[in-house]
């Protein structure tokens, strides 16, 4: 008995992240992110309600989020590059950087409290939510700033922090492209969604590494575990988002840019609240 219900809570487990795989899909098409905001809050519930520690949870849902970025990136940023969207120059040179950054990001949070690294994570997606509310979108005859030495900084400090917080960038990099280096809103997103090919490569392998140095590989109530990425989650998520994504990118090519830009705050600033804990504070859920 006892085992047909770990088999029902895996398999209602697996459809939340099947339905989840989906709307990542199509907020990382839409909005140019990896989906982190969705991604990583729905993972961490479902790990510890499946009875894993806090700690290993949200270290998992973090690459396990990482090794779905990538291949969801890769399928958005062929969809914006046949629109013209990517600016494949800047997205090489902050990408690269951006892959060492997070490679070194990841082994930052591997020694980070639990509740350091949630409140860090929303602190985050909402002080990019912020700066890009406050700041107007770049009038189009300024160009793009596609200076290597600034793309380079922007990517390995915007690397690291993304590598600590376990995510692709795309909810960081579009506020920076927009207001720092005048990225028209749609170039911010088609160009945001090719440099997280890079940066979440880059974090996931140092998520691999740590959780592998940690000593945490085999079968666990979650899934099989190679260090800190979970391959069931993982195949749930990924094949979703993949399709979902190129529904995402013809919305957003379809969407006034201050619109698209609205939308994108809106989720950011709903999810960073909710990881900070300000919902359960307030006993909202």
């Amino acid at each position: 008995m006892v085992g047909v219900v770990e088999v029902s809570i895996f398999a209602v487990s697996m459809a939340v992240l099947v339905i989840t795989g989906i709307a990542v899909g199509f907020a990382s098409g839409l909005l140019g992110v990896g989906g982190c905001f969705i991604m990583i809050p729905v993972q961490y519930w479902v790990y510890t309600s499946m009875g894993m520690d806090a700690r290993l949870a949200i270290l998992t849902a973090f690459g396990t989020n990482l090794a779905v970025v990538f291949p969801t990136a890769i399928s958005g940023a062929y969809g914006h590059s046949k629109r013209g969207a990517v600016l494949w120059r800047a997205a090489a040179v902050m990408g690269i950087t951006g892959a060492v950054g997070a490679f070194a990001g990841s082994a930052i949070a591997a020694h980070l409290p639990v509740q350091v690294l949630k409140t860090v994570f929303g602190l985050a997606i909402l002080a990019g939510a912020v700066r890009m509310l406050v700041a107007g979108l770049p009038k189009v005859e300024e160009g793009p700033n596609e200076n290597a030495a600034v793309l380079a900084a922007c990517g390995i400090v915007l690397g690291i922090v993304t590598g600590i917080i376990g995510i692709g960038g795309g909810v960081l990099m579009v506020p920076v492209m927009v207001a720092l280096l005048r990225f028209g809103m749609h170039r911010a997103v088609g160009t945001s969604t090719a440099v997280m090919i890079f940066t979440s490569l880059g974090g996931l392998a140092g998520y691999i590494v740590n959780g592998l140095k940690a000593g945490v590989f085999g079968s666990y109530p979650a899934g099989q575990l190679i260090g800190y990425f979970n391959l069931e989650s993982w195949l749930a998520l990924a094949v979703t988002s993949v399709l979902a994504a190129q529904i995402g990118v013809k919305t957003a090519h379809r969407l006034p840019a201050g619109y698209l830009k609205h939308i994108f705050i809106a989720v950011m600033v709903y999810m960073a609240l909710k990881m900070i804990g300000l919902f359960t504070w307030l006993h909202m859920g």
